[in-house]
């Protein structure tokens, strides 16, 4: 089921795995907690994507692993915990960098705390980068 849906996304966006992958990888390893400077719009929903597939497939194992030791979820909710704690930085760091290659403060982010705060910031995140340098860096492409 999840190759079927990975399949579906490298249909969709024409991007592999591989890349998806690279990106992750990039977001979290490298650039773990870095706040400085700027993040393309490919980085960062490469980033999401592979972390909503990564938590999905969280789920499935752990709802398999419920059913094997009938634990009522507990399993599930510990994999899915363990993961928000780990994915919780880089996600942040990358966000806030998004929102430098638009130019605007990473302070911006706190507008999801109001509502309909996070449809702004989504709407952010689609948005091209400014071109050239800005004030967080040289452009990211």
């Amino acid at each position: 089921m999840v190759s079927a849906i990975i399949r579906a996304f490298d249909y969709l966006f024409y991007f592999s795995r591989k890349e998806i992958v690279e990106w992750f990888k990039k977001c979290l390893l490298e650039k773990y907690a870095d706040f400085s400077g700027r993040a393309r719009r490919k980085e960062y929903w490469m980033f999401v994507l592979f972390s909503m597939i990564a938590m999905v497939v969280l789920m499935v194992i752990g709802g398999v692993l419920d059913a094997i030791f009938g634990s009522n979820g507990i399993v599930s909710m510990i994999l899915l915990v363990v993961y928000a704690l780990a994915i919780f930085m880089p996600s942040l760091a990358v966000a806030i960098r998004r929102l430098h290659d638009l130019d605007k403060s990473g302070w911006w982010y706190l507008i999801a705390f109001i509502p309909f705060g996070s449809i702004v910031l989504l709407v952010f995140f689609c948005l091209e980068g400014t071109p050239g340098a800005n004030q967080f860096g040289p452009a990211s492409k």
